[in-house]
């Protein structure tokens, strides 16, 4: 009798990290399938990539892109709207 309920216990303890780690590979890949998409709307804004200070260099069979201008546009953009987002939450749980 005692050994079934270890054994019980084991089993209880197992499941409960399955399911941990299954939550967790949904939340990872929410957040995969949310970056992909927004890549590939941001590869759609024709001018990101072609600002003044973007430096690409050309050969032929060959093109570097480093967008320096580009990605300092959107990590201010990314800041703010993560700051709008935290305070919101702040907000929501304070209440």
């Amino acid at each position: 009798m005692d050994n079934r309920s270890s054994q019980r216990c084991y089993d209880e303890t197992a499941m409960s990290g399955f399911e941990t780690i299954g939550k967790l590979l949904m939340v990872v890949g929410t957040a995969i399938v949310l970056l992909g998409g927004l890549l590939w709307l941001l590869s759609r804004i024709p001018f990101l990539g072609h600002l003044p200070g973007d430096i690409r260099i050309e050969r032929p069979g060959f093109t570097c892109l480093i967008p320096l201008v580009s990605s300092i546009i959107l990590s201010i953009l990314l800041t703010i709207l993560l700051n709008i987002v935290i305070q919101i939450v702040r907000l929501l749980i304070h209440r």
